[in-house]
């Protein structure tokens, strides 16, 4: 048995919950991945998973094995990482999954100082606000928002986004400028967004000193960053988007700042990977360029 390899198909069964996925991540048959798992639990006389027709899960041995396995697995990947790239210029393919909004303006336009600096690396980007499975679904790393769940990830914080409450011109010369939060209840469109697996709103906040508003309810919303703006942009009614997304807009007058004497906390963003591809050249490099370019 390559107890190495084994180690290694147990891990990404764990961290897939599905054969077929660990098989297809380490590009082998189903029935050698499922043998080495099967070897490696009578090689150490435990059982490792319990298997049903639907799902796979570890066992309470097999989680306290994980622990090791998938820190021992992260090290030899590190080591080989860095014998192979010793000297050479970081190569190869990245797939990486962004929100959409942060994706389109403002990751998008700044990756060409990326591949100006690494023109050996290919990027796949995911262009979503869906909340991908990075190890089932083979992706390197994401920038997610808000705050972090994924306990068996490694995170790091890029920056903290503003938001800036807004509404274009035309909405505001048809419905007039709100003066304060609670105008918004009566003669006004209020846009919002919504988190799509679960349909649960995220609601309008405003604070000012030692007031604060909360407006669960929204009369248009959308589950995409990007749809919420295009709303913004058609005059449908007034909403909260980061700053940092629609200043280009603001700069030329296509939506206009309300209530700014309000603010709203800011939305923390960070980036998400799991800890057994963290070392790898490319990874790494992005990852630095993610921080030097967006940690502000």
């Amino acid at each position: 048995m390559n107890q190495l390899l084994a180690m290694r198909a147990f891990v990404r069964v764990t961290e897939t919950g599905s054969f077929k996925q660990a098989a297809d991540s380490l590009t082998l048959p189903r029935s050698t991945l499922s043998k080495l798992v099967s070897d490696l639990e009578s090689h150490l006389g435990i059982k490792l998973l319990n298997r049903t027709t639907r799902k796979v899960t570890a066992t309470s041995d097999g989680l306290a094995y994980y622990q090791h396995a998938a820190r021992l697995v992260a090290e030899v990947d590190s080591l080989d990482s860095d014998i192979r790239s010793n000297g050479l210029t970081p190569s190869g393919h990245l797939r990486i999954d962004a929100p959409s909004a942060f994706a389109t303006s403002l990751l998008i336009p700044a990756m060409a100082g990326f591949q100006r600096a690494y023109p050996d690396i290919s990027v796949a980007l995911g262009v979503s606000d869906r909340a991908v499975n990075l190890v089932g679904e083979g992706v390197d790393c994401v920038i997610r928002a808000g705050r972090l769940d994924e306990l068996s990830m490694v995170g790091r914080q890029l920056n903290d986004l503003d938001y800036v409450t807004c509404a274009a011109p035309g909405y505001l010369e048809r419905h007039g400028v709100p003066a304060h939060p609670k105008e918004l209840d009566t003669g006004h469109t209020r846009l919002g967004y919504f988190i799509a697996a679960t349909g649960k709103p995220i609601p309008l906040l405003f604070e000012k000193e030692n007031e604060r508003f909360e407006m669960a309810h929204s009369d248009y919303a959308a589950n995409d960053g990007n749809g919420l703006m295009a709303m913004l942009l058609a005059g449908l009614g007034v909403g909260q988007h980061f700053r940092r997304c629609v200043q280009p807009y603001l700069d030329t007058g296509e939506l206009v700042p309300v209530l700014g004497e309000w603010s709203r906390p800011g939305m923390p963003f960070h980036i998400l990977y799991p800890p057994n591809r963290h070392q790898t050249a490319r990874l790494k490099v992005f990852i630095e360029w993610l921080l030097a370019t967006f940690n502000d």
